[in-house]
């Protein structure tokens, strides 16, 4: 029986010692209880013994979430926090603070493996993968120290008026001085230093290649924008409650990004990666792996503000043609603008299922898709391996995701070729991977 059991059938607050199994995709470990009880331990390393304290979770339950208050019997890997706020009950920015940075990619590796393992039945060999991790450019720094690399932040704003960040899977907001992970240009606004007064939260954005700095402030029903006065000039967004819109307050309404030698622009708080390096690491394993030519016609799904469709574009020179397409509407304004140099470049809107089969294309040379985290799905995989594709990139955030749509591209005719895994989010359990794939039988 646990310590400290509870009356009512809830075990939130039960405290069990457990031994730490392997590491779990999600930022956890998994361990079982004397009595077979399978828990959910953050906090933990593979092969700690601990005590954990459940966070969720009740009797009927298949599984519980906990953290592990007191470590017994620590890993070699473990380290102290470098940051303040990390550890049981506080901020849930971060996954692990508390493992040495090689460990830490370690772990994402496992994940990797065993999802692709469970969800494609794939080894890291079938997957062309060598099983590392990779680091950004700069990331690789001694233990007890941490990359300042997150270039947008979204403080949640507390009732009293104070930013912080949200706690591990709550809407409880931890104040903090300073985020260790926050991009300079993000720190440098001093956005934690000043009261919020009526605001949910605010969102800081640091651009990668220019100055541009912006806020989005999103303000709780009925009330007024505060006036913004940071320690560096920025631009003022505002999130509508009406709508979920996005509008302008003052200064410009977008931030302009710089990547494999271009300028794109992004508007009103639209997606770029976060990571200082990570366009330009993505873009580069993307071309690396597909090795456009001359005169290819090539597609970019999901394309947003046309990241990759810039980089086909200008591999696949006049004669070649590339089709973009993306959902969101501010989006595709800004993938037009940022592409209005090339004539041989198109960009549709829409849900990339619904509108590709729409576009008449019965074959291509090269496709790129980024999908959301859900992944593309078995309907738009399908289509695509029909298209006969001398390749395709996967870039992907989600590891899951990815193993079940290398399912149905096995299904489908295709294999991947190489698999590349980078660590663009250190400190926590999020990686992003480059797959190549190609047909089982070659077609052209």
């Amino acid at each position: 029986m646990p310590k400290n059991a509870p009356e009512s059938s809830s075990l939130v607050g039960a405290e069990y010692e457990v031994e730490i199994g392997p590491v779990a995709h999600g930022g956890h470990c998994i361990a079982r209880t004397d009595e077979g009880r399978v828990l959910f331990v953050r906090h933990a390393l593979p092969g700690e013994r601990v005590v954990a304290r459940v966070t969720e979770g009740e009797e009927t339950s298949r599984f519980l979430r906990a953290d592990a208050v007191t470590v017994l019997d620590a890993s070699k890997d473990r380290i102290p926090a470098p940051c303040p706020y990390a550890g049981p009950g506080r901020c849930g920015g971060c996954d692990w603070q508390h493992a040495k940075p090689g460990a830490q990619r370690r772990l994402k590796g496992e994940v990797v493996a065993e999802q692709l393992h469970r969800l494609a039945g794939l080894t890291p060999e079938e997957a062309g993968w060598d099983g590392t991790v990779v680091p950004a450019e700069g990331d690789k720094l001694p233990a007890g120290e941490v990359p300042q690399w997150r270039t947008r932040v979204q403080y949640a704003v507390d009732a009293s008026g104070r930013a912080g960040l949200r706690r591990h899977r709550s809407h409880e907001v931890e104040p903090i001085d300073h985020c260790m992970i926050a991009a300079e240009g993000v720190s440098e606004l001093g956005v934690e230093k000043r009261e919020w007064p009526g605001m949910a939260s605010v969102e800081a954005i640091a651009a990668t290649g220019s100055q541009d700095r912006q806020v989005i402030l999103t303000p709780r029903p009925g009330a007024r924008l505060p006036l913004v006065e940071l320690d560096k000039p920025v631009s003022v967004l505002r999130v509508e409650e009406k709508d979920g819109g996005v509008h302008r307050v003052h200064g410009r309404p977008f931030v302009r990004e710089r990547a494999d030698d271009r300028t794109y622009r992004v508007g009103n708080g639209g997606f770029w990666q976060v990571h200082p390096k990570a366009a330009d690491t993505l873009v580069r394993a993307v071309m690396q792996g597909l090795l456009p030519r001359k005169g290819d016609t090539a597609l970019d799904l999901y394309c947003g503000v046309g990241l990759f469709a810039g980089a086909l574009a200008d591999r696949v020179g006049d004669k070649g043609a590339v089709l973009g397409i993306e959902s969101g509407k501010r989006a595709v304004e800004d993938a037009r603008h940022n592409l209005q140099g090339f004539d041989r470049v198109r960009i549709e809107q829409g849900k990339v299922d619904q509108v590709l089969p729409r576009t008449g294309i019965t074959e291509v040379d090269l496709v790129v898709l980024d999908p959301p985290r859900a992944g593309a799905g078995k309907q738009v995989v399908r289509h695509l391996a029909a298209l006969g594709a001398r390749r395709i990139a996967y870039v992907a955030c989600d590891p899951a995701a990815l193993a079940r749509d290398l399912a149905y591209f096995g299904e489908a005719g295709y294999k991947p070729r190489t698999l590349r895994v980078f660590d663009l989010f250190p400190m926590t359990h999020h990686v992003e991977c480059v797959a190549i794939l190609e047909p089982v039988e070659k077609r052209r």
